[in-house]
């Protein structure tokens, strides 16, 4: 078999079989294949599409192609989650332990950010002395113990992904449905979960801007996880603007926290409910969503859901003090109000150039090695809907720096329109697939 081969037939748009996938995908895991031959693979691929055998397989190859976790001693249906990012989206930290005091077991794998705010590990390392760096053999013993574990990715995790998406960013093929679903469910596949729950985000602040596009990703995505003796639901979610109020790691942990505690609803709480009851209903812990939610907001109520929260970080080495005492998570020094302009309600937000914002303050990257501020980021004060007068705050700013504190105000003023009359709520949950 030739990979010149292989290129030119999906060059000229013919289906690749199991095989020829195959010998691709081990070429890139063992280094056979020289980057520029991966990438023409790469762009052929992006540009003449892959159908849902062709994209199945490639998830199944690059699952294949590393460590298969195996978590079966674990008694009970083993439940996971994944977002497709999005602005202020702390739903892990609020769902995991809501899920798990449920007696569901969550072992949940994450990454490290690339772009407006840190991921879910980032946001756990903003909690002083919390190990994300769990090993299997850890895992198991924590899961069985408590039910949740929250841990990065091994390293050797889906290898061939992680070379295929560093080439993706620098050869502008990241924009494809097939490798994009390939991404995703093959780490997710490969972490051992019996059942996922997937939030597509679609509108201004996500990948996915369009419902057209978001169910296309969702719909393959289900496919395959199905196609291979997984349980899988799709919940696409509006992000329209930032999910939660708080953007930045150590703020985001703070909000997760409130919301366990019962004190802030609103859209955060909203989205974490109905992935979270979905993951129940594919456990069969509850009948119906509506059943899910309501247990899950009992946890909250009954203290059952912060309660796993504080097992969880005493169990990975975190502070529990933060719980009660916020001021042991960092905060950067310089802060600043950004101020509205004009009476009126806020009827619009580019939830893009509010993560912009945030990149700027410091609390996401720009590239990987990019270091993280922890006490970075927004705190917005409205939300969309909402009247607002001259003079009084949109949100407030806090970085290192009274010049990025400048430049993320600079980017919050452009990102919100304020207009005379009320403009309609876009939905918050569009599509469950």
């Amino acid at each position: 078999m030739n990979i010149v081969d292989i290129i030119l037939k999906k060059r000229d748009g013919h289906k690749l079989s199991n095989e020829e996938i195959a010998f691709f995908v081990k070429g890139v895991t063992d280094g056979s294949l020289p980057d520029y031959q991966i990438s023409a693979f790469l762009m052929a691929a992006f540009i003449k599409d892959m159908d849902t055998e062709e994209t199945a397989s490639l998830t199944m190859e690059m699952a294949r192609s590393g460590c298969m976790f195996d978590f079966s001693e674990i008694k009970g249906f083993k439940a996971d989650k994944h977002s497709t990012g999005g602005v202020a989206d702390t739903t892990t930290l609020v769902l995991a332990p809501l899920v798990a005091s449920t007696g569901v077991p969550v072992i949940k794998m994450s990454g490290r950010g690339l772009g407006f705010s840190g991921g879910t590990i980032d946001k756990l390392e903003s909690i002083p002395g919390f190990n994300v760096n769990v090993t299997e053999e850890q895992a198991i013993a924590f899961a069985k113990k408590s039910n949740i574990v929250l841990m990065s990715q091994t390293d050797n995790l889906t290898p061939a992904d992680k070379k295929l998406y560093a080439l993706r960013d620098v050869t502008g093929t990241v924009d494809s449905i097939p490798l994009i679903a390939g991404s995703i469910m093959s780490k997710k596949i490969a972490a051992g979960a019996d059942g996922i729950v997937l939030d597509v985000k679609c509108g201004s602040g996500a990948f996915m801007q369009d419902l057209d596009s978001a169910k296309t990703l969702a719909a393959i995505m289900v496919d395959m996880g199905r196609h291979v003796g997984r349980k899988v639901t799709a919940v696409i979610s509006g992000m329209d603007q930032p999910l939660g109020m708080n953007i930045g790691n150590s703020l985001e942990v703070i909000e997760a926290i409130e919301v366990l505690k019962g004190n802030v609803g609103g859209d955060l709480l909203d989205v974490s409910l109905t992935l979270g009851a979905h993951m129940l209903l594919l456990a069969k812990r509850v009948k119906t969503v509506e059943e899910g939610k309501d247990l899950l907001q009992s946890h909250i109520k009954n203290g059952m859901g912060l309660e796993k929260f504080h097992e969880l970080l005493v169990q990975q080495g975190g502070n529990p003090e933060v719980i009660n005492n916020y001021s042991l998570l960092p905060l950067s020094k310089c802060k600043q109000l950004v101020y509205a302009q004009k009476d009126g309600y806020v009827n619009h937000m580019d939830t893009a150039l509010i993560g912009r914002a945030s990149l700027e303050t410091g609390a996401g990257r720009a590239f990987k090695e990019q270091p993280l501020d922890f006490g970075a980021g927004i705190i917005m004060k409205k939300r969309l809907g909402e009247f607002i007068k001259n003079g009084e705050p949109l949100a407030e700013v806090f970085a290192s720096s009274d010049e990025k504190c400048t430049s993320a105000a600079n980017y919050l003023q452009q990102a919100i329109t304020i207009g005379e009359d009320k403009q309609p709520l876009p939905p918050l949950i569009l599509e469950i697939i």
